[in-house]
């Protein structure tokens, strides 16, 4: 028994592992501060220009972007930091 239980152990932190959110992008998000205005250049050539860094959750690689500058409501946008190509952040 202990010995299976020690495999379930093994197996928990190799999924854990794959969770990981790997890549230059999702390393910028992590240190990002949030209410930063950003262009994101997603793979496929589509951009989301002019958006405001939200959050990133490292648990599942998702960042979160509102689409209106200024504090005004708007959409908010969910992306896969392992889609995204490069990030352009705004000069002050």
């Amino acid at each position: 028994m202990g010995h299976s239980n020690h495999e379930c152990e093994d197996c928990k932190k190799k999924s854990e592992n794959k969770k990981r959110c790997n890549g230059c992008a999702c390393d910028q998000l992590r240190k990002l501060q949030t209410l930063t205005e950003v262009d994101v250049f997603l793979s496929g050539g589509i951009v989301l220009e002019d958006v405001v860094f939200v959050s990133f959750d490292n648990n599942n690689c998702c960042a979160f972007f509102n689409d209106s500058p200024e504090g005004e409501p708007g959409s908010v946008i969910v992306v896969d930091c392992q889609f995204i190509q490069a990030i352009r952040f705004e000069a002050p």
